[in-house]
């Protein structure tokens, strides 16, 4: 009993990481590239410039490590959980993006998409209540 408990309790801190840290990621790649404005590499040297730009940008490396430890989360509680599990269980990061997208890059987001956001959370809620895993471990 104690390590079904403890499964799940581990699943579900690690599902949360993932949710924060994916959209959060994308999120500051996005404001950081922003920032930088439309990209036009014409010859060499502008994309040197372009390359110095992005790598001494202290939001896409904030980016790029928030979507590695996002990815570290993805890959550890694969390993102990079902993919059928754990795939449709993060997709609550959905509405992360939503909220980020709507206070991080002030987007409109119209109540549609709220509602579509919500049908998504309530598919995460059915699926919380199963086994994360259902196979014998190997």
């Amino acid at each position: 009993m104690k390590s079904a408990e403890s499964l799940h309790f581990k699943t579900f801190l690690f599902i949360l990481l993932m949710v924060v840290f994916g959209p959060l990621g994308n999120v500051l790649l996005g404001k950081g590239m922003k920032r930088i404005g439309a990209v036009q590499v014409t010859d060499l040297a502008s994309a040197v410039h372009l390359l110095a730009r992005i790598l001494t940008s202290p939001t896409i490396w904030a980016g790029i490590a928030s979507l590695l430890s996002f990815f570290v989360a993805y890959m550890l509680v694969l390993s102990w959980a079902d993919y059928s599990y754990v795939q449709p269980a993060s997709s609550v990061s959905y509405a992360m993006v939503a909220l980020l997208a709507h206070y991080l890059l002030r987007e409109a987001i119209s109540p549609l998409r709220w509602f579509g956001v919500l049908i998504i959370c309530l598919g995460v809620l059915v699926v919380g209540y199963t086994p994360p895993r259902t196979t014998e471990p190997r």
